[in-house]
């Protein structure tokens, strides 16, 4: 790799805190940066508990307009859970995550399955990164909560929604090889708790198996950290 395309691929990981980094500096060199501050850190919560019901909607919508088929979206009281039940059949409050489609149907279907993942972070790619970057120009703290709970969702999704997306295609990389169906998963960390004490109920049961597994899920981590960084350049690309 010669020099220009090692700059070009160093500012294109470096983008998302490039443009991060911008939007802070921008409001910390306001007028009044301890209020922006304050600002800033109520519009994330805000803004995190009005995403979080909307992201996993999306999900349902990715699933439904593809061809499959949602039977139940698990999501935590604290995000209205109970309110949205009365209306939408499959929702259940409770569950160990703050959202998550636990009933779904993809017909087998991987391209159903990975639009089922990758639809809640349409608005990442916009208005997501074109709202962070605005917040470079000058200080907009209000703004800036929301974008960069919607601009940043990929990385902070890259062990969740992303490694499951990572994982199909590891899968397909693999060969499509049945026996690697339980890697996939939107629960890294959970997944490797369950790879390193008890491999069997994965469907490994030898030391092969294990050392091939760990290398499909290494591939998957891999392959969503590239999903990640592409769909902010999508959003960049938006933004200009």
């Amino acid at each position: 790799m010669n020099a220009s395309a090692r700059r070009r691929l160093v500012a294109w990981l470096r983008a998302p805190l490039d443009d991060t980094a911008a939007a802070l500096e921008a409001l910390v060199g306001g007028a009044r940066p301890r209020i922006g501050l304050a600002l800033l850190a109520a519009a994330v919560t805000a803004a995190w508990f009005v995403y979080v019901p909307i992201h996993e909607l999306l999900h349902v919508a990715g699933c439904l307009a593809t061809g499959g088929r949602v039977t139940e979206l698990e999501l935590d009281p604290v995000y209205g859970a109970a309110l949205l039940a009365r209306w939408l059949p499959f929702v259940v409050p409770g569950g160990d995550h703050a959202g998550r489609l636990s009933g779904f149907d993809t017909g087998g279907s991987d391209a159903v399955y990975l639009a089922t993942d990758a639809a809640p972070y349409l608005l990442s790619v916009w208005p997501g990164v074109a709202l962070l970057r605005l917040c470079a120009r000058r200080p907009r703290p209000l703004v800036l909560g929301a974008a960069t709970v919607l601009a940043l969702a990929p990385f902070y999704n890259a062990a969740g929604d992303y490694y499951e997306m990572g994982s199909i295609l590891a899968g397909r990389i693999a060969g499509g090889s049945a026996r690697f169906a339980a890697l996939r998963s939107d629960d890294l960390p959970r997944l490797l708790g369950a790879l390193v004490s008890e491999p069997a109920s994965l469907g490994l049961a030898s030391p092969g198996a294990v050392a091939a597994g760990a290398g499909l899920v290494a591939l998957g981590l891999a392959l969503s950290l590239l999903l990640a960084f592409l769909t902010y350049a999508a959003g960049r690309a938006l933004s200009r």
